[in-house]
């Protein structure tokens, strides 16, 4: 369904939509609400599922002007998305830059999240420096998505290091990945690097110390990288844990589903 929030189409996507127990899902850089379908399917029927595609991505709008895109603005478009939809209290899990902004969110909003969820996410980046040299490279990358467009894009992006291990998955769940990224927009996907990509927001590595809700870490041991930025994040945290799984990379809902999901049922009954 959408829903027409401060001018913005945001499209949501509910499983057991009678069920009690709330969990919210936000994907990834180039993913949509179809990522979690399988996730979805291997949780009990007791939980509603809300996924939100995030704007610039799936089926919500792309506006042109990049101010639309800021960690802030994604931000308050969630939350009165959370309004429209009568959310009072509920879990959030975020995959990626859906961890960032799910982190965010529980920096600016923590009041109504009982928990939250965190896979492969990272509190943006220490320094002025590093953040000035990604806005660099995010927006160099953005001018060729947008001259080169959404194909030519995907067949670099998919072969970066970060997804080396989704190489061996079934060929159809590489098709259906593929699939999923190739179904955005060029200024979608190009102005989401611009206004809210890891050099745009702002850190909140300073802010972790703040955010005493329980936060549950899920890594895979074949992404070294976000694996070390999680055992930093848990020393920060008030009420953190860190939930390694093996022989996966960055995308673990997607590389292991059965574990992930059974990790999401397990914080949930606790």
């Amino acid at each position: 369904m959408k829903l027409s929030v401060n001018d913005i189409d945001v499209h949501v996507h509910i499983w057991n939509e009678q069920a009690v127990e709330t969990i919210v899902m936000l994907h990834g850089f180039t993913g949509s609400v179809s990522t979690w379908g399988k996730i979805a399917d291997l949780l009990p029927k007791t939980y509603r599922i809300i996924a939100i595609d995030l704007i610039g991505h799936g089926l919500t709008d792309a506006p042109e002007d990049v101010s639309n895109y800021s960690m802030e603005e994604q931000i308050t478009l969630l939350h009165e998305t959370f309004k429209q939809l009568n959310l009072s209290t509920y879990t959030l899990l975020g995959y990626s830059m859906g961890g960032r902004v799910a982190l965010s969110y529980a920096a600016t909003y923590p009041s109504q999240i009982e928990q939250l969820i965190l896979e492969s996410a990272s509190p943006g980046l220490k320094t002025e420096d590093e953040r000035q040299a990604r806005r660099l490279s995010d927006e160099e990358l953005a001018n060729k998505i947008m001259q080169n467009g959404v194909q030519s894009f995907v067949e670099k992006w998919e072969n970066i290091s970060l997804f080396e291990s989704q190489k061996k998955l079934p060929k159809e769940v590489q098709a259906e990945i593929r699939q999923e990224r190739l179904a955005q927009c060029e200024i979608g996907l190009a102005n989401s690097l611009r206004g809210m990509g890891t050099g745009s927001q702002r850190s909140l590595w300073t802010k972790l110390t703040e955010i005493d809700i329980p936060v549950t870490l899920i890594t895979g041991t074949l992404d070294q990288k976000f694996y070390n930025i999680a055992q930093e994040m848990k020393k920060l945290l008030p009420n953190a844990k860190h939930v390694v799984v093996h022989e996966v990379g960055h995308a673990i809902h997607v590389e292991n589903p059965t574990t992930f999901a059974t990790i999401v049922k397990d914080v949930i009954n606790k």
